[in-house]
């Protein structure tokens, strides 16, 4: 499709007008950032395996009924998605304890966590994305307590089935996060997910190994990030193992 006028350009992806009233087309770029971008870098074909993979899981998480931005992929590295108003919020969903919560609670990294614990964080570079409350998001208006309710059960339901989606292939969710949008028609409200779901802001860890299958080996210096992100495609069935054999949907681990 023709280059259309760019919107917004952020550390993973770039915004252009859609091709039609309430759509945007969204890029996705092989950069790669780390600690509130103080680490920069290039992952050689990320974008092209976030859209893939991003799409696949948004796709899902539609058919059982979790309303998304994403509309369809239009080539390689772009998809069209509905233009939302997008809350400021970062929602991270922690399985088993690892980065950040680990550091802050002294909680050894891989420990399973009794539940699933939801955090949120305000979404401002310039204060390094601080992590909030509820009572801070509904006392700033970043979010009514409708709001967080419907945020809160999407996520949940997000959690529950993507979890059973990676352990099918052989992957532990370990932790991820989402954004959500308001999507506006005539004037009716509804939050729908937006952004993306890739390695990019998943921990996936292999289920029998451990081994780092995401963005933290781009973090942590550990070497194969290109592989990795090469490895979920595959298993999730949207990359060829081999030659031009195309793979139709996830292959089950045993």
């Amino acid at each position: 499709m023709a280059r259309r006028r760019q919107l917004y350009e952020g550390k993973a992806k770039i915004l252009f007008e859609g091709p039609e009233p309430g759509t945007l087309v969204q890029y996705f770029k092989d950069d790669a950032t780390a600690f509130n971008s103080q680490k920069k870098g290039v992952i050689t074909g990320k974008g092209v395996l976030n859209n893939r993979i991003s799409e696949y899981l948004m796709v899902r998480l539609g058919e059982i009924g979790i309303p998304t931005h994403f509309v369809r992929r239009l080539n390689m590295r772009e998809q069209l998605i509905r233009e939302v108003e997008i809350i400021p919020l970062e929602v991270v969903v922690r399985n088993v304890a690892a980065g950040s919560l680990s550091t802050r609670l002294a909680i050894p990294e891989g420990t399973r966590l009794p539940r699933s614990i939801i955090e949120f964080y305000y979404k401002n570079d310039a204060l390094q994305d601080p992590m909030v409350a509820e009572e801070h998001i509904t006392a700033f208006g970043w979010a009514t307590p409708q709001d967080m309710d419907d945020i809160i059960s999407l996520t949940l339901r997000i959690n529950d089935f993507l979890g059973g989606l990676f352990l099918g292939v052989g992957i532990t969710l370990v932790d991820f996060k989402v954004e959500y949008g308001r999507l506006w028609e005539n004037e009716d409200m509804r939050i729908i997910l937006a952004d993306e779901i890739s390695p990019d802001n998943c921990r996936l860890w292999d289920a029998k190994t451990n081994e780092k299958m995401d963005k933290d080996r781009f973090r942590r210096d550990l070497g194969k990030v290109e592989e990795a992100y090469q490895e979920v495609a595959k298993r999730l069935g949207i990359l060829p193992e081999a030659g031009t054999r195309d793979l139709k949907g996830p292959e089950l681990m045993q």
